[in-house]
């Protein structure tokens, strides 16, 4: 299924289930469907870093990410996050789906990752925490963390207005970035301090590979 259409991706995307009751301190946002496709579609027909592949899923949530890459034909895909009702929503869309080809690991990705699984994959993909909620910097720590498991790319999602000290940490770790694309993630009302039914949030989609100096 690795040659599949977006649009049909995004057609198996939307039938993922999501949080019922987010956690506000873990910023749990799912990534919506025509995001976590386009972001799936452009790593494999870009940079074919799919298909065939080892891939982490870091801050899974309920699973959008890992299915789509599964469903890319991802050698194997686990996902890790910190919350058990999370990771409970996402076995119960592999079981929906099928697929064999997928697991998770419960763990706290800022801080204690085990050290097993460093370098372990070849592509990581994340939509992590922005660190707007007495968070500061956890994004950052997401990005450490994803460095550390892959062998060839990571990708993710940031805030735009964070974009020059993204690039520059990157620069300073001696790792590539490019920003693939400029994208607008809808944030539904999923909070009571919210007042507004929606809000987009501008976020860059970014790239980021080992270069062969710095490759392990």
């Amino acid at each position: 299924m690795a040659c599949i259409k977006l649009k049909n991706l995004e057609q198996y995307l939307q039938e993922v289930d999501v949080f019922e009751n987010p956690k506000v301190q873990l910023e749990q946002y799912a990534t919506m469907p025509h995001i976590g496709a386009r972001m799936l579609h452009t790593i494999q027909s870009s940079f074919g870093d799919i298909d065939g592949k080892l891939v982490a899923d870091l801050g899974c949530g309920c699973g959008t990410l890992s299915v789509g890459a599964a469903i890319l034909g991802a050698g194997l895909c686990i996902g890790f996050d910190i919350d058990a009702d999370a990771l409970s929503v996402f076995h119960s869309n592999i079981s929906e789906f099928e697929l064999s080809n997928v697991d998770a690991v419960q763990c706290d990705v800022a801080k204690c990752l085990p050290s097993r699984w460093k370098k372990q994959f070849d592509t990581v993909i994340m939509n992590p925490p922005f660190g707007t909620k007495n968070n500061h910097g956890i994004d950052m720590k997401f990005l450490q963390a994803a460095l550390d498991l892959a062998t060839t790319s990571v990708y993710s999602l940031h805030k735009t207005s964070t974009r020059e000290h993204i690039l520059a940490k990157a620069a300073e770790w001696g790792v590539g970035a490019h920003v693939l694309a400029e994208l607008r993630f809808d944030l539904p009302a999923s909070y009571r301090f919210h007042k507004k039914l929606s809000v987009d949030i501008e976020v860059d989609f970014v790239r980021f590979w080992f270069k062969p100096s710095v490759k392990k």
